[in-house]
């Protein structure tokens, strides 16, 4: 799917801005024929939660209205008219004057409907149904349930099978895009790379729609001049010299793709794309022939009022801060980032581990780790999930957008499952074996193993190409005890080490919750002491591991969950504030990782 973007035959309707809001109480029916009975607005894109004064908006379980309304200036009217959707959490319903002209259920993907035969000449009103429910066959996963108040209306409730709040509403940007009728529909770039000559060979396929003679498609390199051209919608382009994408030293190449009728240009589209070489060999992962390390985090899409919504400037800042404490990676848990974000990291050598929406594939999730000691213990996860479906689209959904950015390096198809669990391997098998498919460039697959899922219990190891492992020894287990928790993370390493010794390893979570400010001359829990001290254990357990490719650390910034006794405002585990301030622990990492080289550490 083709990111909307302004061009000699394109153009751009930007519908952000205030639209109207109303949360659907389900008393009066909604007639989507008639305007939102409101005056009543909120900003697009953002979640709807954080915009107003009211408990009842920001808790409510169930479903919000959005409207707003545009016009089409006559000079495009004969145009191709396509209404895109960044994302809609996590239910959409969409009417344009009164009629439904499309459905999506899915809150992190974008889609997108040609409007040419629902227009009328002015005033166009645009109508959005959201539901922010979840339950069993959704991803993300919610416990739902049902009551009545005194009045016999339905009250619907959604309990967050994960930890971080459940923001919904428009929260990526909603535009209208023009096309001619004969349009490029997509564009699937393949660098192959010869790392021993420099040169690259770069796989051209496009597919376009309509009547034309020709497909032309011209690679630029940076500075903007042409290195190669063809013609054909399937091609092989041959670069010499090739610039190669390095993590922090990006390098972007541009392919120019026109289709031509009667020797005119009737559609064109750019497309950034970096060339790069991603192996896994021999317990190590490579970039470009090199060992590459992950330093980084694992992060949300979270910020103050914004919730979950598109926000460019934190997006902004975030990067730049990483880059200063020399970090290079960041995992998109959990739940696929806006394509805004992957089109910045691509611009600044920002290494991603995509994640899809499933998380919550555990029934039992919780805090308490204590009822999984025993090795054979297993939950009925896979006897009550209905997610596959879910699971298969979002798989779909985010490697069709995805599959041409040069940041992103490796796919997650979850985080957190009941891999321990009879039944994981036959529901996740087909998974992997689904995206391993759709993925041009054959990119490494992995998900994120729980504490309960060890080299003794996990099911699914088989199934990845890297272990990514999200560990918690000396916070959820043995809180406090780092002389203990160092024992476990080094024994458990050692394990895996021995037993998959062709898997690279990593961590892509651990952390423990620090309230900035808090200080101890004892290093207790919750004091900014205590996380220097656990990073510093980790850390050096880590270093002791031979395949041991990465640490990406929880959380980037303390961000909002639901409420319960286990959080106060959310999760503190951010080496940084919510409000992206540093705890103690920043300056200990910034020396680390500054220290650690990106590429050829641990050769």
């Amino acid at each position: 799917m083709l990111y909307p973007i302004t061009t000699p035959s394109r153009t751009i309707l930007d519908l952000s801005g205030l639209w109207k809001f109303m949360i659907d109480k389900e008393v009066v029916p909604i007639d989507v024929t008639k305007p939102l009975p409101t005056e009543n607005v909120l900003s697009v894109p953002a979640s709807f939660n954080d915009q107003t004064a009211s408990q009842e908006i920001r808790d409510h379980s169930g479903y919000v209205w959005y409207e707003t309304t545009f016009n089409i200036a006559k000079a495009l009217r004969n145009q191709r008219l396509v209404l895109r959707f960044g994302s809609a959490t996590h239910e959409a319903w969409v009417y344009l004057n009164g009629v439904e002209i499309t459905h999506h259920k899915g809150g992190f993907t974008p889609f997108e409907v040609q409007i040419n035969d629902y227009l009328q000449d002015a005033d166009n009103r645009l109508t959005v149904k959201l539901s922010n429910l979840l339950d069993y066959t959704t991803l993300p996963v919610g416990h739902y349930s049902e009551s009545k108040d005194d009045a016999g209306h339905i009250v619907r409730k959604v309990d967050e099978n994960f930890d971080f709040f459940n923001y919904a509403g428009l929260q990526r940007p909603v535009k209208i895009y023009s096309t001619p009728d004969a349009h490029i529909e997509d564009i699937t770039l393949v660098p192959d790379v010869d790392l021993a000559t420099q040169a690259a060979t770069v796989k051209t396929t496009v597919k376009a729609t309509g009547e034309f003679d020709e497909v032309r498609v011209a690679i630029l390199d940076q500075a903007g001049k042409e290195v190669v051209r063809g013609t054909g919608a399937n091609q092989e382009l041959q670069i010499e010299q090739v610039h190669l994408w390095q993590p922090l030293n990006a390098y972007l190449y541009v392919a120019k793709v026109e289709i031509v009728n009667d020797g005119k240009v009737i559609d064109t589209y750019s497309e950034p794309f970096g060339v790069r070489k991603i192996e896994v060999k021999h317990g190590q992962f490579l970039f470009n022939g090199e060992p590459f390390y992950f330093k980084g985090f694992g992060k949300h899409e979270d910020t103050y009022v914004h919730g979950r919504g598109y926000n460019e400037p934190v997006n902004v800042l975030d990067l730049n801060i990483m880059k200063d404490m020399g970090a290079n990676s960041f995992r998109t848990s959990h739940y696929p980032y806006s394509e805004e974000m992957m089109r910045l990291c691509d611009r600044e050598g920002i290494v991603v581990i995509d994640e899809t929406t499933a998380v919550g594939l555990m029934v039992t999730f919780g805090f308490d780790v204590n009822m999984f000691a025993d090795d054979d213990y297993e939950d009925s996860t896979w006897k009550e999930l209905k997610t596959q479906a879910a699971h298969r689209q979002v798989i779909r959904e985010l490697i069709d957008r995805d599959k041409n950015h040069a940041c992103v390096a490796m796919w997650s198809i979850a985080n957190e499952a009941a891999t321990f669990s009879k039944g994981a391997h036959e529901y996740f098998e087909p998974l992997f074996e689904e995206a391993r498919k759709l993925d041009p460039q054959k990119r490494p697959c992995t998900y994120t193993s729980i504490m309960m899922a060890t080299p003794k219990t996990d099911n699914c190891i088989d199934l990845v190409d890297v272990i990514a492992l999200n560990r918690y020894y000396g916070w959820y287990i043995g809180n406090g005890d780092l002389k203990t928790a160092e024992k476990a993370t080094r024994d458990e390493l050692k394990t895996y080490q021995d037993k998959y010794p062709d898997k690279p390893i990593m961590y892509t979570e651990y952390g423990a919750d620090t309230v900035a400010g808090l200080h101890s001359k004892y290093g207790e829990p919750f004091s900014e002491e205590f996380q220097e001290d656990y990073y510093r254990m980790a850390s050096k357990v880590f270093d002791e591991i031979p395949n041991f490719v990465g640490e990406q650390l929880w959380n980037f910034a303390d961000f909002q969950t639901k409420f319960g006794i286990q959080r106060v405002q959310g999760n503190k585990k951010g080496i940084f504030t919510r409000a992206r301030e540093p705890k103690m622990v920043v300056r200990y990492l910034k020396r680390r990782w500054t220290k650690i080289p990106d590429l050829g550490y641990k050769k």
